[in-house]
């Protein structure tokens, strides 16, 4: 005899999103890390949408609305959000709000200085010294103190589901260290081992793995004629025939380098929110540019 179950509407083994944590990140990586530790028990939205700027992004008000609600916000903490004016009044709509430092017990680096692409005479009066890069995540060594930032915040904030948290930042952290070891593997064989970047997103990248990130720009400033054609003469001398562009900034200077040097560009995010596929995405544009 076949015994057959209806459930009755709403039954469901996943918790209604009234139910689940609501979770706000900052940015698209760091949703991923929401995601993968949450599970089911967590709703999470993003701030700044795929394509958009961090450093200069407004919220809509929506987001705002959505914001004032949230259980949990996530956020970078590494200088992305350094600039927004909308931060404080944010803050302000929900002081119950749990805030998790995605950044915290990362080493971060000092950003990109634009003396190492523009030599020293470039620097304007207003150049920031000692200011660090924010974007440590790429990196997975960082990925893992992310998920394990993101892990205690819910632990934190839902008890009852801190053994799940625990187990899926488990099975997170055994993904991100083969991750690395597989990418360190796949990046051995080069000898040259020297990108160029149009935006200085891929430093943490390349300490990872012993590569040298030469940036065109910093702090998405327009090039000076001088500092542009400084960077044509540091890729033609490295045999630099690639300009990486990131699609959060505008790449008219990033194609004039590579017209002039005989190159292209190519395109690599450092937003996008599936961690690990960009992650693999990224790693074979390198290696094709620096075979």
């Amino acid at each position: 005899m076949t015994l057959i179950l209806l459930c009755q509407q709403g039954c469901s083994s996943k918790p209604s999103e009234s139910k689940r944590i609501s979770i706000v990140t900052s940015i698209e990586p760091l949703a991923y890390f929401a995601e993968r530790i949450g599970g089911d028990h967590v709703s999470v939205s993003v701030m700044v949408p795929p394509g958009g700027n961090p450093h200069s992004y407004e919220p809509t008000p929506r987001q705002m609305t959505a914001l004032s609600v949230a259980t949990l916000f996530v956020k970078a903490g590494s200088g992305v959000e350094f600039e927004l004016d909308w931060m404080p009044r944010f803050l302000s709509l929900n002081p119950g709000l749990r805030i998790c430092d995605a950044s915290e017990h990362v080493k971060l680096l000092p950003a990109a200085r634009q003396e190492e692409a523009h030599g020293h005479d470039e620097v304007g009066p207003d150049h920031r010294h000692g200011r660090n890069d924010p974007h440590f995540w790429l990196s997975p060594e960082n990925g893992i103190r992310i998920a394990r930032n993101i892990e205690r915040a819910l632990k934190e904030a839902d008890p009852p589901h801190a053994e799940e948290y625990a187990a899926n930042t488990a099975e997170l952290v055994g993904e991100l260290q083969a991750l690395h070891r597989e990418t360190a593997q796949r990046l051995s064989p080069l000898k040259n081992r020297r990108f160029l970047v149009f935006h200085p997103a891929w430093g943490y990248y390349a300490a990872a793995f012993g590569l040298e990130q030469i940036a065109a720009e910093e702090e998405g400033k327009t090039l000076t004629p001088r500092q542009l054609q400084r960077v044509i003469e540091i890729a033609r001398t490295g045999g630099i025939r690639v300009v990486f562009v990131s699609p959060q900034f505008s790449k008219v200077q990033a194609e004039s380098i590579a017209r002039d040097i005989g190159g292209v560009t190519i395109t690599v995010d450092p937003l996008a929110r599936d961690y690990q596929e960009n992650f693999r995405k990224a790693t074979t544009a390198f290696l094709q540019a620096m075979q």
